[in-house]
């Protein structure tokens, strides 16, 4: 029978028959009265005087013989008994430090066997010097003979625990590995995304700031600095293994710049560009993508910004986030960056109309040529580099808005040439004049001739845009080997800036005419093309009417007589007559709007000046023809059906 074993539960009382120290009577005297600082004599005296009143007993013979009465001890002796009992105190706790130290060592001297690092960071200097680590080490001498039920626990209890351990070893190793499949899934999503936008063609690298971290880059590297390096996004993987495109200080949103084409009260605006709307669903390059657009057009509403500062002398303006370019009186064009989801003004008319073409031509054109200032960059960074100087070179503008508006101005200029000129061939028309088609060569600096090579480059073919942009109009008129010629030139990139006209005419019936040359004013091209029309028509009639009047044997009919052109300048004609009287003068005027033809006769003509010796007769009245005839018009008005017949009608008249 297996013998009991007991265990106290409480320690058993000791008798200490030695007086107690003074450490432990300095802590019975805190537990009852608290600090020293609280305790003096007096109180001492009135707790006393308490204790005995109240029990009724005497003071204790030991506390009269160890505490004598105050008056018994003089200042002296009770200040050496204080400084002895204090150098008591000090003592006691420098011994219990040395004693708490060399425990202290002992113990981590004792651990450093089987953890040595642990135990080094408590061991002192001293001891780390004398003793190695690990030097000394504890083991149980003849332990005391354990019962078999005892063993049978230990034993027990250890199988326990190691099967305990063993579990939460083996879920530590399941939740390890499922971790640890999971990050491989997560990773290799996460380079085959890598990989698939490295395919695409997208430059992958290591981002500058981050070398732990991957980045694309979208931008564009001949970009200015501070859109370059806002082209670099880093590659961060979610979750999931999916990436993430970290864009920085780019919006969320995509932006474009909007072109606008303001023509009267209608406003015609151009198509967005794809790729709004995108969400965290779509593929990485979409969003790639997305960011790349959204880089350029801001990089290109700023340089649209910095071109149209310096163009203020074309009465370009910005406010804002809006500029203003004037082309004509009635069309203006209005250029904005905006969000893609930003609903702007509704198309007033569909796709097909002209303006709204215009819109979305000018629209791309601005993309195009910040495209080849890209290039340009790249070529000029390519080349030689220039001497260093003390002054660094300035970035000029890059050319989007001038060529833009080059060809707006001229495409205007060329649509007025054309609306003037088919109107006032149409009045020649009608007053029956055989007036030859004139043509015209538009843009004819952007055509290339058949024997000319093709550009060897696109940067090549851009350039013929960027140049001066000329269109030729030509036509021949009524008189043989007749003819004008009229240049429009238009360019904003170097001086002389704007649309000028050269206007050539070649007349054989006037000699002393002479082209006018360059022209900067419209009014001034349709003056001088309507003065050269005049003087055509007036030749043309003076001709015509004297071939009429001969019969073909070389002899003139007597009653018919050719008209003088005396003053072709002013179209003016005469036709002499024996009575000084009855000298028939015709005057021709001739617009845009129509050509009147006016006969009246006049008294005291020279042939050589006018004034007071050219007087309008009163006795015979003027007639009147013009053309295009107007509805509702006279009798005169309707009489001819053209120009020659009022002529020779008036010619052959008899009448006073």
């Amino acid at each position: 029978m297996v013998e009991s074993f007991t265990l106290p539960l409480r320690p058993p009382p000791e008798q200490n028959e030695r007086p107690d120290t003074l450490p432990v009577e300095i802590a019975q005297i805190n537990n009852q009265w608290g600090s020293f600082r609280e305790v003096n004599e007096e109180i001492l005296r009135a707790k006393i005087a308490e204790e005995e009143k109240r029990h009724g007993t005497q003071q204790d013979e030991e506390m009269g013989e160890a505490e004598p009465e105050a008056g018994e001890l003089d200042a002296t002796e009770r200040r050496e008994q204080l400084y002895k009992r204090r150098h008591e105190i000090t003592q006691f706790a420098i011994k219990s430090h040395q004693e708490t130290m060399l425990a202290l060592d002992f113990i981590s001297l004792l651990l450093s066997k089987h953890a040595p690092r642990q135990a080094e960071t408590s061991m002192s200097p001293l001891l780390k010097q004398l003793a190695p680590l690990g030097s000394l080490d504890s083991d149980m001498v003849n332990p005391p003979p354990r019962s078999e039920s005892a063993i049978k626990d230990i034993s027990t209890v250890s199988r326990g625990w190691r099967i305990q351990n063993f579990n939460a070893a083996s879920n530590k190793l399941l939740s390890a590995a499922t971790r640890l499949n999971g990050e491989i899934e997560s990773e290799t999503r996460y380079w085959n995304e890598v990989l698939t936008v490295k395919d695409k063609g997208w430059k992958v690298c290591r981002h500058p700031r981050e070398r732990q971290a991957l980045a694309v880059q979208y931008g564009f590297m001949e970009a200015t600095p501070i859109f370059r390096d806002r082209g670099l996004a880093s590659l961060r993987r979610a979750k999931d293994g999916s990436l993430i495109l970290d864009k920085g200080l780019l919006p969320t949103g995509a932006r474009h710049v909007r072109v606008r084409v303001k023509q009267g009260e209608q406003i015609f605006e151009s198509s967005q560009p794809p790729g709004s709307g995108l969400s965290d669903a779509d593929p990485i390059e979409h969003r790639i993508l997305q960011a790349r657009d959204s880089v350029f057009e801001e990089e290109l509403f700023h340089e649209l910004v910095r071109e149209a500062r310096s163009m203020a002398g074309c009465s370009v303006t910005t406010r804002q986030n809006l500029i203003r370019i004037p082309v004509s009186e009635e069309i203006e064009i209005l250029l904005d960056l905006v969000d893609a989801d930003t609903h702007g003004v509704v198309l007033e008319q569909d796709q097909a109309q002209p303006d709204s073409r215009l819109a979305d031509g000018l629209a791309h054109a601005i993309r195009i040529l910040l495209c080849f200032a890209h290039r340009q960059n790249l070529r000029r960074r390519t080349q030689l580099p220039r001497p260093l100087t003390t002054t660094r070179p300035t970035t000029p503008e890059y050319y989007l808005l001038r060529p833009a508006l080059a060809y707006l101005q001229h495409l205007s200029h060329v649509r007025w040439l054309q609306s003037y000129l088919t109107d006032i061939y149409s009045v020649l028309r009608s007053a029956g004049l055989d007036m030859p088609e004139w043509t015209s060569n538009q843009y004819a600096s952007w055509k290339l001739s058949p024997t000319s090579p093709p550009p060897a480059s696109l940067e090549a073919l851009v350039e013929t845009f960027l140049r001066p942009i000329e269109s030729v109009f030509t036509g021949k008129l009524l008189t043989s080997r007749g003819s004008f010629t009229v240049a429009i030139r238009t360019n904003l990139s170097s001086p002389p800036f704007g649309t000028h006209y050269e206007v050539s005419v070649k007349l054989p019936t006037i000699p002393d005419l002479k082209s006018p040359g360059r022209l900067g004013l419209k009014d001034e091209v349709e003056a001088a093309i309507t003065h050269l029309l005049l003087l055509d028509v007036v030749s043309t009639i003076s001709s015509k009417t004297r071939s009429a009047t001969d019969n073909g044997h070389g002899t003139v009919a007597s009653k018919e007589q050719s008209w003088d052109a005396i003053y072709p300048h002013l179209g003016e004609l005469v036709l002499p007559n024996a009575n000084p009287e009855k000298h028939k003068k015709m005057k021709v005027t001739l617009s845009r709007h129509g050509m009147t033809l006016t006969t009246y006769v006049v008294n005291s003509i020279d042939g050589i000046g006018r004034g007071a010796w050219e007087l309008r007769s009163h006795k015979a009245a003027a007639h009147l023809c013009r053309f295009p005839p107007p509805s509702g018009g006279t009798l005169d008005d309707q009489e001819y059906s053209s120009a020659m017949d009022f002529v020779v009608a008036e010619g052959s008249d008899e009448r006073p």
